[in-house]
């Protein structure tokens, strides 16, 4: 079995930066992913606009040239993967790390199709697959979505939206303007602050008008088929007539994956340890490299502020082979 310098898990942005950065540097790597090239990007919402400027999202310097300030999803999609199409990346699609073990100075990372061998591994996979669940019952039911794609499903229906940051806002807004009759059920006491700025005026004016209904310091208690039962600011209970329900909870890295291969969760962020210099896990050669670094904190970092991860991880690396 050939032995890897590099294993890359995950082709998200972050994971190509780092196979590019690798091949630059003739060590000998493999990315896998569990879907498609930038498998998070494609599954954001169709009409999702970033925050960040095209030049903030740029990888290697390769120029991400758009039309609009802010890029949108197939933008970004075709830069992405035109780019790994360019460099001619190795990769290996729809294939699941089951796991990674360490022995006498060597990484086994077994998959859904073979087992590998290298000396490091980076996990680069992101936070976009576990979404953060209400616990509460009816959680489970046909009706109730955790991701979001695109508003027309919800014409003429009663939708309720659980969230106040960027994706319950788009959805609330989006729906409300194909038909829906929104409803948003808000933890705290208003509109999050980290809101795309040029779209929390809009859902602040469309509530203030009463287009849209939102209770604030209120928590969802049950969804049942036709209904959901939630409580306000008051501790008053109320059930009101409802279709859908998108629970834009947010989303989590996926912390059992993390544990297993020895690394580890720090405080009740589950904070995974890695030294900031080096993006280095407490595994040896072991490393962490995009938004998984932030546990919980999944606000923490971006692609734009993450892209220097790739090339700290390559030179300890070529630092650790000398």
């Amino acid at each position: 079995m050939e032995i890897l310098d590099i294993l890359i898990i995950g082709a998200g942005p972050i994971g190509l930066n780092c196979a590019i950065e690798a091949q630059k540097n003739n060590l000998s790597y493999i990315i896998i992913e569990k879907g498609t090239i930038v498998n998070s990007l494609y599954n954001y919402p169709l009409y999702m606009r970033f925050f960040s400027t095209a030049d903030k999202l740029e990888i290697d310097g390769i120029p991400f040239i758009s039309t609009a300030p802010k890029p949108g999803r197939q933008e970004a999609l075709e830069y992405y993967q035109g780019i790994a199409r360019q460099k001619e990346l190795n990769i290996r699609l729809y294939e699941k790390v089951l796991g990674v073990s360490k022995k006498d100075n060597l990484f086994t990372v077994g998959t859904t199709k073979a087992q590998y061998r290298a000396r490091n591994v980076i996990i680069a996979t992101g936070f976009y697959d576990i979404p953060n669940l209400m616990n509460i019952p009816g959680e489970n039911l046909s009706k109730v979505k955790h991701y979001y794609t695109e508003p027309y499903p919800y014409a003429r229906q009663k939708v309720v939206v659980i969230g106040a940051s960027n994706s319950a806002v788009d959805a609330a807004l989006e729906t409300y303007r194909k038909g829906a009759e929104v409803t948003m059920i808000i933890r705290h006491s208003e509109i999050s602050k980290s809101v795309k700025y040029w779209v929390k005026p809009d859902i602040e004016n469309r509530i203030a008008e009463g287009s849209i209904i939102a209770h604030f310091n209120s928590d969802m208690i049950e969804i049942k088929e036709n209904t959901v039962v939630f409580k306000d600011q008051n501790h008053e209970i109320h059930e009101i007539d409802n279709d859908f329900v998108l629970a834009m909870t947010g989303y989590l890295p996926d912390f059992e994956f993390l544990k297993n291969s020895g690394i580890e969760l720090q405080g009740d962020g589950l904070n995974p340890f890695y030294n900031p210099e080096t993006m280095e896990t407490n595994i040896s050669n072991l490393y962490l490299a995009g938004v998984v670094c932030g546990g919980k904190d999944t606000h923490l970092w971006f692609i734009e502020n993450s892209r220097i991860h790739a090339k700290m991880i390559i030179n300890n690396i070529l630092l650790n082979k000398k």
